[in-house]
């Protein structure tokens, strides 16, 4: 069994299902959502972010690096050679200016069940529990999320997977049992459009939701609101009419409007926000609209946002 990294556990969320919960952030994705605000999800490997700005030019992380894939550059900060660094953590330990952090770490799943436990009160009072979400909690070693899955339910807790759906049917039908809610992503409808934004086409996704409904499971539709991709009537009408011809099982449907607060990040990893300018926000009148349509479709628990 191999331990997938985890690069956040995140307390008191309130937007990952019902009630308090626990989201724990696992690392790896196998989609390339073009407006992702977690570009450290996106890899399955540990990942150094560095925030240069932060850097006093102290010179720690030269001296400590094994691997010499830090330098001094003219204008007296850190430079950071990414074909040498492995992600130790060695420079983040001596940084004095927390100029520098490793996204990823290992838990067993004995550990991390310890650290979800530690909120327990308030699941109790609120009705929440754990929600594993990413990068792509379905794309980890199957061994290790169905023994968390598991052991959480075991112990009587509800558990919620976070999911854009793509992966092996089977791997779904492995934790069901152990699964309260599956809050589950439709992003496009069309197969050149999700394939134009999200890197995959959308068959394997829209086959495992009919199944996943035929088999029981509860559902949260989860739709991030795009303007440039998705945000308009006709998408989510095309939403509507696939969930009611399939008779797919929604107990809720969750608009979760585009932003961009996770743009910074990308330049800590040496990446570029393509999509900066390219899409925007709905207004809260189209959000409103939208909201309207599935309502009056029939699927009354409609929320704007988590």
């Amino acid at each position: 069994m191999a331990t997938p990294y985890v690069f956040n556990v995140q307390k008191y969320s309130i937007h990952d299902g019902d009630g308090i919960r626990t989201t724990i952030f696992f690392k790896g994705c196998p989609v390339n959502c073009a407006w992702c605000h977690n570009p450290e999800s996106q890899r399955f490997d540990k990942e150094l972010l560095y925030f240069k700005d932060r850097c006093s030019g102290c010179g720690k992380c030269i001296q400590r690096c094994p691997n010499g894939a830090n330098t001094m550059g003219e204008d007296g900060k850190a430079v950071l050679d990414r074909s040498k660094c492995n992600a130790c953590g060695i420079c983040a330990d001596w940084c004095i200016a927390q100029a520098r952090d490793i996204a990823g770490k290992e838990y067993t799943v004995k550990e991390l069940v310890k650290e979800a436990e530690k909120d327990r009160q308030f699941y109790e009072e609120s009705g929440g529990g754990i929600t594993l979400s990413g990068g792509e909690v379905m794309s980890q070693d199957m061994d290790y999320i169905e023994q968390l899955c598991k052991t959480l339910y075991n112990k009587g807790y509800s558990v919620n997977i976070d999911t854009c759906g793509y992966a092996p049917y089977e791997d779904f039908k492995r934790i069901l049992p152990y699964v309260n809610t599956f809050l589950y992503d439709i992003k496009a409808m069309d197969k050149a459009t999700h394939e134009k934004f999200i890197g995959v086409d959308n068959e394997l996704i829209l086959e495992n939701l009919k199944k996943l409904s035929a088999d029981g499971a509860r559902i949260n539709i989860r739709i991030p609101t795009v303007m440039g991709v998705n945000a308009t009537e006709e998408f989510m009408m095309d939403v509507v009419n696939f969930l009611k011809e399939n008779s797919i099982s929604v107990a809720q449907v969750n608009l979760l409007p585009y932003h961009n607060t996770g743009k910074h990040k990308y330049s800590k990893l040496d990446r570029d926000y393509d999509t900066e300018g390219l899409m925007e926000k709905p207004s809260n009148e189209s959000m409103e609209l939208f909201k309207n349509i599935f309502v009056k479709n029939g699927f009354n628990n409609t929320k704007i946002g988590g």
